[in-house]
């Protein structure tokens, strides 16, 4: 099985570190030509700079902006160019007791997680239809079905994220578009690593830490370590592909097992 993307455009949202990163490494191995997005112009080009000395073969544009501000969704687009692959993987998460998170702070999850995406999918979606293929990918998380008690706001964002996704699969029905989720699992990042010491003792060292968070904390995962980038990216590219033409309106796990449901 081969995953060929010659001659398609991606934009990856939040794609200058962690699995936004790896999913535009993997795309652009696949062929296609990948938009580096963040909002700092100068982690942008070191991005394309790294990921350019890992392999030279690679077809990588900058596209500098801010994805949940209607104007830097703009001028991202703008960079990009016509896009035929779609990956919202822009997000925010941190813990926070439920009963403190004012209105400003849902507010903010749900501007950068979930109106991001629906910004872009409104934006890409028409010239994707009139092709007559494109992918979207909307990359939620398992915290959208079994909502974390110390970061709901983030929880029900990404439970947003799978209805988005669901819809406007609906809406190009018929049209050889496609627009899924991917719900990952805890996932080995910087970020995350900075939340696992947020929740277990911040002096053991990072294997130790790790066994500890997922022991504590997710427990249910059948994988029992977070998972790396370059796995959830793996699913990213399939999907992105040829190969996924009758994948759509779904939310495709890729967990390590967290999710304790056969379903989706």
């Amino acid at each position: 099985m081969r995953i060929d993307l010659t001659g398609k455009t991606a934009l990856v949202t939040g794609s200058t570190q962690g699995i936004g990163r790896a999913i535009a490494a993997t795309l652009a191995d696949a062929g296609a030509r990948v938009a580096i997005n963040g909002r700092r112009a100068e982690g942008v080009t070191a991005t394309i700079d790294e990921l350019r000395e890992e392999s030279g073969s690679r077809e990588l544009v900058a596209a500098t902006g801010d994805v949940s501000d209607a104007t830097g969704a703009d001028e991202v687009l703008t960079a990009t160019g016509d896009v035929d692959i779609l990956i919202n993987n822009l997000g925010i998460f941190g813990s926070m007791p439920a009963l403190e998170i004012d209105d400003d702070e849902w507010r903010r999850y749900f501007e950068v997680n979930v109106l991001a995406a629906v910004r872009l999918i409104r934006s890409s979606l028409p010239g994707m239809t009139a092709r007559g293929w494109g992918r979207v990918l909307n990359i939620a998380s398992d915290s959208a079905i079994v909502i974390p008690a110390e970061m709901i706001h983030y929880g029900v964002s990404k439970t947003a994220l799978l209805g988005v996704s669901r819809g406007f699969a609906k809406e190009a029905a018929g049209t050889g578009v496609t627009v899924n989720s991917v719900v990952a699992g805890p996932t080995h990042t910087g970020g995350v690593e900075k939340f696992v010491y947020e929740l277990v003792d911040p002096d053991l060292p990072w294997d130790e830490a790790q066994r500890e968070f997922m022991r504590l904390h997710r427990p249910q995962s059948l994988l029992q370590r977070l998972i790396e980038p370059e796995e959830i990216a793996n699913l990213v590219a399939y999907l992105s592909s040829p190969l996924a033409s009758a994948t759509t309106g779904a939310a495709v796990r890729v967990d390590g097992g967290y999710v304790d449901s056969i379903l989706p």
